[in-house]
């Protein structure tokens, strides 16, 4: 999972420094940095319980952004490639999805 959101960030990157011009966060939000305290402070034992529904959450948006822009996205680009993404997060969503799952 983490190599496959290392290369779509390095693709992503690539697309808006050649095509197309947009301004990429250079930070997280405030939600995102909540999460991420949250699981800073969890405990070892339940770090799991806090991480997977978290990754749940997280890919099901992402998978929500990436289909609907693969269809009715403005850029052809980008738009193909949020498609070809769309796989990958599916498939991570499943995989957390598992995690969840087994943990309970």
């Amino acid at each position: 999972m983490i190599t496959d959101h290392t290369n779509t960030s390095s693709d992503l990157k690539r697309m808006v420094s050649g095509d197309l011009k947009a301004a990429l966060p250079t930070s997280l939000d405030d939600s995102s940095q909540k999460k991420l305290g949250k699981l800073r402070d969890a405990k070892p034992d339940n770090f799991a319980s806090e991480y997977d529904p978290m990754q749940v959450s997280a890919h099901k948006d992402a998978t929500s952004l990436f289909e609907r822009y693969s269809k009715g996205g403005d850029d052809p680009k980008l738009k193909d490639w949020a498609g070809k993404t769309l796989a990958d997060l599916q498939h991570h969503l499943e995989t957390a999805q598992d995690l969840n799952k087994k943990r309970k």
